[in-house]
């Protein structure tokens, strides 16, 4: 009785309840429970998703890629090339070495007399001509100085004039004993002397005729004055610089060549053909024509060189005294002989090629051999004839028997056509 009592009595007590913020009365144990299940459930999304949308996504992109490819590659997948053929023509076989311009004349102006600079009649850096005016002198101690001259030449004339009246009459007396013959002989040397005296009056004057001459002082030669050396209003003194000149046209160059060049450049010369020279630049860009002029007489034993002079007409002054030149000298032009861009051209350690475009627009490796080259233009000895297509740009896409889209250097393009190979 007592134990159905203390059952009773325990089923009466109320179950302790907690609750939640949400308001429900769920026990926590089963709320965990289900959170990890909601977990799981989205983690299985999660998967799914990583696994399926790459693949509906990046087909688009695919399919771009796929597109923007072959429109790379050209109509039907084949790959655009830039080729250029292979032409008939000439080319030189030059000498380049390093010069330095060098001026035929340079005349440093100086003056001949003492006195004070009165005028300069240049600007530094003019062009002047020869006997053109370029400064003064003041001329005025010369100018009484031939006065001078010329007033004794007047006083020593007379004397002589004189003395040979004398002589006449002395030359008439004589044979008649009216007056000894010593006399006469005394009045001969007069006269000599007196002849002595008035020559060196004329020499007088004519020195100073000549000072003042000097007192104008002109450009000797044709070219560009520098920078004044003395201002006007000094007193300069005989040989005092006054300016220099350097002829600037024509102007030449001064270079070097290896001994070793020197027998081919020799058999030209001795033939009387006359070799012509570009002035370049140190970009090799062509500044002056000209002709070769001289070849020294002795080699260099240090350097092994032979230096050569070159003239040029230089008439836009494009050369300038002591200016740096790459001289660029022709030794032969060689005709009719098979050319090609040198861009065209490749190189491995093996061999020298190109990749040769047949007839059935494939590609193949033909290998060649090369001579001279000039500028962007290369000979081509061997392996290639005039007309011969070979590729210039796109090489890098390239494999033995690759089927190309070749459109030659320079020419339009060609609209893209649908196809395969």
């Amino acid at each position: 009785m007592d134990d159905k009592r203390s059952r009773i009595a325990i089923e009466d007590v109320p179950t302790p309840t907690r609750e939640f913020e949400n308001g429900g009365t769920e026990p926590p144990r089963k709320r965990r429970s289900r959170l990890w299940v909601a977990i799981l459930i989205v983690a299985a999304l999660a998967a799914v998703a990583y696994r399926f949308w790459p693949k509906s996504s990046a087909q688009p992109a695919a399919t771009n890629t796929a597109t923007a490819g072959g429109a790379r590659r050209g109509a039907g997948g084949v790959p655009p090339v830039v080729a250029v053929k292979a032409t008939k023509g000439n080319i030189g076989v030059y000498i380049v070495d390093p010069g330095s311009v060098a001026p035929v004349y340079t005349v440093t102006v100086m003056s001949q007399i003492s006195g004070y600079l009165t005028q300069v009649l240049y600007n530094e850096g003019d062009m002047v001509r020869k006997g053109q005016p370029l400064a003064e002198i003041d001329p005025r101690p010369y100018q009484v100085q031939l006065e001078t001259a010329q007033a004794s030449l007047a006083r020593d004339q007379a004397n002589l004039d004189n003395a040979q009246v004398d002589l006449k009459r002395y030359q008439t007396l004589v044979p008649e004993r009216a007056v000894p013959e010593q006399t006469l002989a005394t009045q001969e040397a007069l006269v000599k002397s007196d002849v002595g005296v008035v020559q060196t009056d004329q020499a007088a004057i004519d020195s100073a005729k000549l000072n003042l001459v000097y007192c104008h002082i002109t450009a000797p030669i044709t070219g560009r004055v520098g920078l004044r050396l003395i201002d006007p209003g000094n007193y300069i003194q005989t040989s005092s610089a006054l300016v220099v000149i350097t002829q600037l046209q024509p102007i030449t160059a001064v270079f070097p060549i290896a001994e070793d060049s020197l027998p081919a450049v020799i058999k030209k010369w001795r033939a009387g053909q006359r070799l012509s020279v570009e002035a370049l630049d140190r970009n090799m860009k062509k500044l002056a024509s000209g002709y070769l002029s001289t070849i020294d007489n002795q080699i260099d034993p240090t350097t092994g060189t032979v230096k050569l002079r070159a003239t040029f007409e230089n008439k836009d002054n494009a050369l300038f005294p002591n200016q740096f030149i790459n001289a660029q000298l022709l030794v032969e032009e060689k005709q009719g002989v098979t050319l090609l861009p040198t861009a065209a051209i490749q190189r491995n350690n093996q061999q020298t090629y190109v990749w040769f475009v047949k007839p059935d627009s494939t590609v193949t490796v033909r290998q060649i051999k090369v001579g001279t080259a000039e500028g962007d233009q290369t000979e081509v000895t061997s392996g290639l004839n005039p007309g011969d297509t070979v590729v210039m740009t796109g090489v890098d896409r390239l494999q033995e028997g690759t089927k190309v889209s070749a459109q030659l250097e320079g020419a339009k393009a060609a609209p893209a056509q649908s196809g395969s190979e």
